[in-house]
């Protein structure tokens, strides 16, 4: 009986396990970051969840800096905070709306 109920007690481990491990998902701020060139990642100066997320709406701006064969209207851009330089902006990036696959990065314009 006492090995019956070892070997279910693994079973159910092992499989609960399994099942956490299946629903992690990479948060959108690292699938933006693992895009950054060596120079712009070292422009973080703390980490990179400290960023802002937002779902926006394709513009004629974001088109032209994002994969060229992206046809949907939406795209999630996450700007990295205290990244601008003396030429430009924070870094943005912009991510499918899987949330996994990147389409352009870019830099604010620091004249807005």
């Amino acid at each position: 009986m006492r090995k019956i109920t070892l070997v279910l007690f693994l079973v159910l481990t092992l499989t609960s396990c399994g099942l956490i491990e299946s629903k992690h998902e990479t948060p959108i701020e690292m699938i933006a970051y693992g895009a950054l060139s060596d120079e712009e990642a070292n422009l973080i100066p703390v980490s990179p969840k400290d960023s802002i997320v937002n779902k926006v709406t394709v513009n004629d701006e974001i088109n032209a800096v994002i994969n060229k064969n992206y046809s949907k209207k939406e795209v999630y851009s996450v700007t990295f905070n205290h990244t601008e330089t003396n030429s430009s902006g924070n870094l943005i990036v912009f991510i499918d709306l899987d949330k996994k696959t990147v389409v352009g990065k870019n830099s604010t314009n620091k004249e807005r």
